[in-house]
């Protein structure tokens, strides 16, 4: 069974930085699509990164591009979301995900990753 459980959420004020952390326990191969999420109450959820488990980022999302970065450890099988340069509009309940296994480019539609941890939450200040 997948796993994913994330870590690091908290509050910060505008400006500052806060590196999210996903831990992936279970089988998973290489390669599979996988994706950061965040949602605030009433709203939709936003597909913040895309990313191949130990690959490639392939999709940053334009409100958080030059902000936000990804990284792998993969000794750890831990993925995170490095943030940056946060504001209060980044406030949200932050998800890890990971999509069905398959071949060809990452979708993008939240219902396309339905393995998903429990969330952390960003909540930053002004």
């Amino acid at each position: 069974v997948l796993q994913l459980v994330e870590s690091g959420g908290g509050s910060v004020q505008a400006g500052g930085s806060l590196r999210l952390s996903c831990e992936v326990s279970g089988v998973i191969a290489s390669g599979r699509c996988m994706a950061w999420f965040r949602q605030t109450p009433g709203n939709e959820d936003e597909r913040v990164a895309t990313f191949r488990f130990r690959g490639d980022t392939t999709h940053i999302a334009d409100s958080v591009k030059g902000r936000f970065t990804i990284s792998q450890d993969n000794a750890k099988n831990t993925v995170y979301l490095q943030m940056n340069s946060l504001k209060t509009e980044d406030t949200a309940m932050y998800y890890c995900a990971a999509g069905r296994p398959s071949v060809g480019p990452c979708d993008s539609a939240p219902l396309s990753f339905p393995t998903r941890g429990q969330g952390t939450q960003v909540t930053v200040s002004s």
